[in-house]
């Protein structure tokens, strides 16, 4: 396998993190619960797609197997990212209730701790869309360029496989 699928996984992860930080801190777009859940795979999609790179140069038997599966893996997290984007869809859109922490950052019983709370913190939630692009939220986005991220490297990677016979 060459060492570009797993190299275009971990730039396409990284990328996507980058928008999403950038949204955050450049256009004070901030995120809610199932926004942040959703840059944890990259992360993941990340280091798994360096490790297969770092595997491919290591002279061991089975390293060609080992970065074919971390790659496999790096793909995987880039779907599960998608995953928790259609997720985040269906809250936005009403077809079903977000997680306990979408929009609610109560913990107390106490009123004056809950107004102090509230007073405090910016609540973000999960079903209003802060941003859209051609009636598309940032959610929807990300489950369209994860799946798109996904299609792209699993072909790279039957082409190299029939490519090589064996390898």
């Amino acid at each position: 396998m060459a060492v570009l699928t797993p190299l275009f996984v971990a730039a396409a992860a990284a990328a996507a993190l980058a928008a999403a930080l950038i949204s955050q801190y450049g256009f004070d777009l901030q995120p809610c619960v199932l926004c942040i859940w959703q840059r944890w795979p990259y992360l993941a999609a990340i280091g798994l797609g360096l490790a297969a790179i770092a595997l491919r140069r290591a002279p061991a038997r089975l390293a060609p197997a080992a970065a074919r599966a971390l790659t496999g893996l790096a793909i995987l997290a880039v779907l599960v990212s998608g995953g928790i984007g259609g997720f985040h869809v269906g809250v936005e859109q009403g077809w079903w209730e977000g997680t306990s922490g979408c929009g609610s950052t109560s913990g107390t019983d106490d009123l004056n701790a809950l107004r102090a709370q509230i007073m405090n913190a910016p609540i973000v939630r999960c079903d209003e869309v802060a941003f859209s692009l051609f009636g598309i939220s940032m959610a929807g986005w990300n489950l369209l360029y994860a799946l798109g991220v996904a299609l792209v490297a699993i072909r790279a990677m039957l082409v190299q496989s029939n490519a090589r016979p064996g390898a």
